[in-house]
């Protein structure tokens, strides 16, 4: 449960939000209804099934104040997004949850598509009905603390609508940007993407989450993405928050007849990570891929938590996920497919694997299958173990240094995963993250 003094702080910075944000009176009313529940139901305990293995109490304990309006030089740009270097890749910054317009670009974007921060679509005469209608359609709050934080404390966030018949060319990059406060004050955001495709639309996002600075914040997220019939969509999440901070993300999406999305979920940073994911294949023909890589060490713990629920005949999903364990790491992994009992010629696959690189390390995992159909094909997996030792001695005995060779297994390992991704520019700079935090390992020799 909340402690009373974070309690009323939180009641504090939502009534303080209230008078601050400008919305109707339907989405004001949403936001009442969100922050009463959380109160109402706390923040989650390891009780609770769905955070039996992820202790949340170091965020529940901590009295965070709400990320005051903040920028950032323009040069700092350069070290965030992945395609810095096309000036034709559109840019939507966002500094502690909130849009930078002087540090945003919509270069590339066709004229019809509203693409810009979501504050500002609130107010918009032409986009304010439509965020009426689909804020919180997917994600709802009911039985979730964060995403009931959320959707109560938002200030602003990120606003993207492809029409029907519309095909975005270039990668669309959301970099969330978290300053941390220079006293030292826990800080807390809550950005809000909303992203809408209309009939046969084709678009490509990334969201990238770092930190401009080191200290003790919060990034809670809420993305909602809804896929019109034959939408395709290819969505990339990348958490490199820094090492104090805690990143809760939730992802809500809903495909309409015979609409994909592809999901590439990478996290690097921060002390506690969630990344959860939500579907449901809601029309006919529907396809979902959801892939996910985490590479952690220390005391951290990633949580990645899936639920795909097939409600109409004809759909696909496809999961792999993957994980290296330094140190005395923790992940957990809860993969849930649900098909209902209409929903025939279903046919889905969960892969969970992890790399253990000390004894130490831990992984929880847990697949799930409901399946109220009889027509399905439905398979799940999971692995977990260390790096081979005959492997390590063979690349040893060809020269290479111990620290070499275990890289080159790591890399190995994770390279089926990165080859899924299908920008060249988001794979090139995944291959160079990924080198970069093997280097912060300890690679102590297990053998």
């Amino acid at each position: 449960m909340t402690n009373f003094a974070t309690r009323d702080i939180f009641v504090d910075a939502f009534e303080a939000s209230q008078r601050s944000v400008s919305c109707s009176q339907t989405i004001a009313e949403l936001r009442r209804r969100a922050f009463d529940h959380f109160l109402e139901i706390g923040f989650p305990t390891t009780r609770l099934e769905k955070w039996r293995f992820s202790n949340v109490a170091p965020i529940a304990n901590t009295e965070f104040s709400v990320a005051a309006s903040a920028t950032i030089p323009r040069s700092a740009l350069s070290t965030y997004g992945v395609a810095q270097s096309n000036e034709e890749n559109p840019l939507l910054v966002f500094v502690n949850g909130r849009y930078v317009s002087d540090l945003s670009n919509t270069v590339g974007v066709p004229d019809n598509v509203n693409a810009g921060g979501l504050a500002d679509a609130l107010t918009s005469e032409s986009a304010a009905g439509l965020v009426e209608s689909t804020l919180a359609a997917t994600a709802s709050f009911k039985g979730d603390a964060f995403t009931s934080i959320n959707t109560g404390m938002f200030y602003d966030g990120a606003f993207v609508h492809v029409p029907d018949n519309t095909v975005v060319e270039q990668l669309i990059q959301l970099v969330f940007v978290t300053v941390p406060s220079a006293d030292g004050i826990p800080i807390m955001s809550n950005p809000r993407v909303l992203l809408l495709l209309g009939d046969n639309s084709e678009a490509r996002f990334i969201e990238d989450y770092v930190s401009y600075g080191s200290g003790r914040y919060l990034t809670n997220g809420v993305t909602e993405v809804i896929g019109g019939a034959n939408a395709r969509v290819d969505h990339y999440k990348l958490v490199r928050e820094d090492t104090e901070a805690f990143h809760i993300g939730s992802m809500h999406l809903r495909l309409d007849r015979a609409a994909s999305f592809s999901s590439h979920s990478v996290t690097l940073g921060g002390e506690i990570v969630r990344n959860d994911v939500q579907a449901v294949l809601d029309g006919e023909g529907a396809e979902c891929t959801l892939n996910g890589l985490y590479l952690v060490n220390g005391r951290r713990l990633v949580d990645n938590r899936t639920t795909i629920n097939h409600a109409k005949p004809h759909c696909s999903s496809h999961e792999l996920y993957k994980g290296i364990l330094d140190d005395q790491a923790r992940a957990v992994f809860n993969g849930k497919i649900v098909v209902a009992i209409d929903a025939q010629k279903t046919d889905a696959k969960q892969t969970n694997k992890a790399l253990l690189l000390s004894e130490e390390a831990q992984i929880n995992t847990k697949p799930e299958l409901e399946i109220f159909a009889d027509d399905v094909k439905c398979t799940h997996g999971a692995t977990v173990g260390q790096l081979d030792d005959d492997a390590l001695f063979y690349l040893r005995a060809r020269g290479l240094g111990f620290e070499q060779a275990r890289n080159v297994l790591i890399q190995a390992f994770a390279s089926d995963l990165l080859e899924r991704v299908r920008l060249p520019v988001v794979r090139a700079q995944l291959d160079r993250l990924l080198l970069e935090q093997l280097a912060g390992l300890r690679g102590r020799n297990l053998a």
